[in-house]
């Protein structure tokens, strides 16, 4: 189960407490019967296993990273498509 911060806005007392996903968010501080407001702040997120960094995703031979090929072949292959039906048009 996820731990969600809380700060109260009229003491400042803060506290993490411990709720399900479906479980309604705390609206009364425990101190001073305040109201309370989530507190959002950054995790640390590990992305573990294959696929997950740039290196990855690169050949063993070239030297191109493999989104620079793509994209120039891809742009060659439409401007050839839309170039050929000209010049057979005229």
């Amino acid at each position: 189960m996820p731990t969600y911060a809380y700060a109260c806005t009229s003491c400042g007392h803060r506290f993490d407490a411990v709720q399900s996903f479906s479980d309604a968010a705390l609206t009364e501080c425990p101190e001073c019967g305040g109201a309370l407001r989530k507190q959002y702040g950054s995790i640390g997120v590990t992305f573990n296993g294959s696929g997950f960094y740039r290196t990855d995703s690169r050949s063993s031979s070239g030297s191109k990273p493999s989104g620079e090929s793509s994209s120039s072949s891809t742009s060659s292959t439409s401007s050839g498509a839309s170039a050929s039906p000209a010049p057979a048009g005229s």
